[in-house]
């Protein structure tokens, strides 16, 4: 049986109201949350069980809660966009990321699809990360450490990451989240093993369209598929059930493909 823990002096907690309001915070001992529902000690959450119910100055109930990785990424500090977690649900389900999976990442970005990765590969494989732009790479950073502390499995790239794929090692995903990935299949060939796995995430049709018709003109990749994911909730109360207004709609084009032997290098039988 696993021993609920209290939240500890350092740690992000999730605070939701009853209206379903989310503040995300570091609790810090003899600091304080304020908001329009009144305030409420950190010092109230510290040592208190994750799920607790509290009270604000005010006596507004709020619940909190120790934020999932998809809660954290929607709500941490970022400097570019991030990819949203129904994004990179499919992501990793797609690019079929596991415990000790070697992955090249371009895009870095906030980091939310770095923390995705770094989780699913487990502390036996790697993420290998590239970031033109070292604001991006600093926020990305404070992001990760802020959640999982030091990682010693991500390696960070601060260039192009056409300058730095000949230097890799093989990998078994390659995942990019940049405006031109099409330029990349071929240098990715030489890094990507057999049998791995090309993503490309990019916000239009056009860009994906012209990442697929590369992809399936070069012959060391096959099973080319383009598709986007749409989030939908729906209202359930009572005899109320109806979907919401608003969705999560499209956010980007997920293209994936995979590194096969050109058939001209097959062994003959």
């Amino acid at each position: 049986m696993s021993v609920i823990e209290s939240f500890q002096d350092g740690e992000h907690v999730l605070l939701i109201d009853q209206r379903g309001k989310r503040h995300l915070l570091t609790l810090r001992k003899g600091e304080t949350f304020h908001s329009d529902r009144g305030w409420i000690s950190h010092d109230a959450i510290i040592g208190h069980p994750d799920g607790s119910w509290l009270r604000s100055s005010l006596g507004m109930r709020y619940l909190a809660l120790r934020p999932t990785l998809a809660e954290y990424v929607l709500d941490m500090p970022r400097g570019a966009q991030v990819i949203y977690p129904k994004d990179l649900a499919m992501i990793l389900f797609w690019a079929d990321v596991y415990p000790g999976c070697r992955v090249l990442e371009a895009g870095t970005g906030s980091g939310a699809l770095t923390l995705a990765l770094l989780r699913a590969v487990g502390p036996e494989g790697k993420v290998i990360t590239y970031e033109q732009r070292e604001e991006f790479a600093r926020r990305a950073l404070a992001n990760i450490r802020a959640r999982l502390g030091e990682v010693t499995n991500l390696a960070v790239r601060f260039s192009p990451v056409e300058e730095g794929l000949a230097d890799e090692e093989p990998v078994d995903r390659v995942i990019l989240d940049l405006p031109e990935p099409w330029r990349l299949v071929e240098p990715v060939v030489k890094t990507l093993r057999s049998g791995g796995i090309f993503l490309a995430y990019v916000p239009t049709i056009i860009q994906s369209q012209q990442t697929a018709e590369t992809l399936r003109r070069h012959p060391a990749y096959g099973l080319v598929e383009t598709f986007e994911t749409l989030f939908r909730p729906w209202n359930i109360e009572a005899s109320s059930v109806r979907p919401f207004h608003r969705m999560v709609a499209h956010t980007g084009f997920i293209t994936v493909a995979r590194r096969v032997v050109p058939e001209e290098e097959n062994p003959r039988e």
